[in-house]
Parts: C-alpha cells; structure tokens; sequence
C-alpha cells in the first residue's frame, strides 16, 4: 500500500510548512487528487489518519479535491474533459487525443493551520 508512504510524506511537508509559518497546529491539508495519479483515494485518507497518529497532524483533517482528465483536443485545439477514462476522446468532438494535459495531479494546494 504505497498510499500510507505518501501520507507520511504529506504529514513531513505539512508539518515543515506550518514550521516555517510558525503554526501553532494544523487543522487541515487540502490535497488536489488526479484518477491517473495511482493513488486510490479511500486508501490515502485511511492512511493519513495512520500516519498523523502521534505527531502535530494528529486530528487534522486530509480534504481531497478531484481533479479531472483533460486533454488537448487536436481537432478542437482546445483543452477539453474525456468522455470517460476508458476513451481518451475529447468529450466534445468525439476525436481521439495522446496529449493529457490534467488528471495526474498529486499536489498539496492548501493548508489550514493555527496561527
């Protein structure tokens, strides 16, 4: 279960990044989740609370926004949605794209910490 090493690795950062902000706490990590980042969300969130037993996260919370798959469109020459994970076609004209430009994010956007 790799989801529980990156859940250490986000309560490391969280609790740098509240150091250098002198934080008394932290309430919350706000994390932005691709479905192509392989990582599967149910088990990341059991995982930080694991994790966050013991340190300055303890009872924080990790709030998981989703992000969509998106691609460029070769026809449209435009960013658009996919119609479903399983057709990389663009949602609009229906022609297929290679180029994925967002759906792997595993990106920390946000901390909520105690001042």
């Amino acid at each position: 279960m790799h989801e529980l090493s990156i859940a250490i690795s986000l309560i490391e950062s969280a609790e740098e990044e509240a150091a250098r902000h002198h934080a008394t706490g932290v309430r919350a990590v706000h994390l932005r989740l691709g479905p192509l980042a392989g990582v599967e969300k149910d088990a990341l969130l059991f995982s930080y609370e694991l994790a966050a037993e013991g340190t300055s996260l303890q009872g924080s919370r990790l709030v998981i926004e989703d992000a969509p798959v998106a691609v460029f469109c070769p026809v449209c020459r435009e960013r658009r949605p996919v119609r479903s994970l399983q057709s990389f076609c663009c949602a609009t004209c229906d022609t297929p794209a290679t180029e994925v430009v967002q759906g792997r994010e595993l990106e920390v956007i946000a901390l909520e910490i105690d001042s």
